[in-house]
């Protein structure tokens, strides 16, 4: 059996790949670093976040996490607790709709029930909404982690690169929120 020049492989796979690539678009995923830097609270709190394909769903640092009823809806009173990129602490008391529990499984064989909440922040020059679990991550050294169901289909994370990306978002154009891009 005689096999095609080797050089004209790689040609016939490109040509049979170019209209899939060209029909994504702007559809391409953007590349960030494994760790990038945040804004939240309207871009007064700036922050590193660690980006976790490992992870499913994002995390937040959080104290006072109470649930309670506003309506006939479940809510959540929480306090952000997060170290920003100069050392300092921000406190931010919100409540959100609960979105949702997950149920975490323990190293100890434990399962621990979490509060999920769909939160609003700037990656690079776009605001994004995510649910995040609320969750104490005060023994490590990101107060947040952007899992899988946020970055699936928009970043591929480079994990030799930090800080590609800089939140530079108008939050003076949109106070509704609606130019936001939710996660699944």
């Amino acid at each position: 059996m005689n096999f095609p020049n080797k050089t004209l492989i790689p040609l016939v796979l490109g040509l049979m790949l170019l209209p899939w690539s060209l029909s994504a678009g702007d559809k391409r995923p953007s590349q960030v670093g494994w760790v990038e830097k945040l804004t939240f609270d309207d871009g007064k709190v700036l922050l590193k976040a660690k980006l976790d394909s490992g992870a499913k769903t994002s995390s937040i640092n959080a104290e006072k996490i109470e649930r309670f009823k506003k309506g006939d809806e479940d809510w959540v009173r929480f306090e952000l607790n997060l170290m920003t990129v100069d050392g300092n602490w921000e406190r931010i008391p919100m409540e959100r709709p609960l979105f949702r529990n997950v149920r975490i499984k323990e190293h100890e064989g434990e399962n621990d029930r979490r509060p999920v909440v769909k939160l609003d922040f700037c990656l690079g020059k776009q605001k994004r909404r995510a649910q995040f679990t609320l969750v104490d991550r005060s023994k490590f050294i990101y107060p947040v982690l952007l899992g899988r169901r946020f970055l699936a289909d928009r970043y591929l994370i480079n994990p030799g690169r930090v800080h590609l990306t800089s939140p530079s978002c108008d939050y003076t154009d949109d106070a509704s929120g609606s130019s936001e891009k939710s996660d699944k």
